[in-house]
């Protein structure tokens, strides 16, 4: 290899590294992507509540789009725990808006938890049912109000 190669190979390799580097910086810690998904996951419920209190709203509810979403937030309700790893507690650079109770309430976090996934289960059922407004409204409330017991002791505030 004569020098010229050697050097342009050399040159080559550290821009390699230089370009990567970033991107191993901007990598998340496994409780960073935790916390992250964690997010991404009740968005999906948030979206899903919204398509049903969007057709709730226009008094004569497409149930095709209400069992849809309530499925969804059915599926998800089940995983609600797994999303709360050890490793993805405030602090240790994780930003997140749970509290710390989440991980030192363990029993009260899983029903807290347990209560969301019962609910949503009826909902499920309410939206695969015949169009009953006034039961999906109830059951939809129900539902969201164990949103709201959870989001009450184990979340801060938005504008925290």
């Amino acid at each position: 290899m004569t020098p010229t190669s050697r050097f342009a190979l050399t040159l080559a390799a550290a821009g390699l590294a230089l370009a990567t580097a970033p991107l191993a910086a901007a990598q998340d810690s496994p409780g960073q992507a935790a916390q992250k998904a964690r997010e991404a996951h009740y968005k999906e419920i948030g979206k899903a509540f919204k398509a049903i209190n969007d057709q709730i709203k226009t008094g004569s509810p497409d149930m095709a789009v209400v069992k849809t979403n309530a499925d969804i937030v059915k599926a998800l309700s089940v995983q609600v725990p797994s999303w709360f790893p050890a490793n993805s507690a405030p602090g240790a650079g994780v930003k997140t808006r749970a509290k710390a109770e989440v991980w030192s309430d363990p029993a009260g976090f899983a029903a807290a938890a347990d209560a969301f996934k019962l609910q949503a289960g009826k909902l499920a059922v309410v939206a695969g049912g015949p169009a009953d407004l006034a039961a999906l409204k109830g059951q939809f409330a129900a539902t969201g109000g164990t949103c709201k017991g959870c989001h009450d002791k184990y979340r801060l505030p938005d504008e925290h």
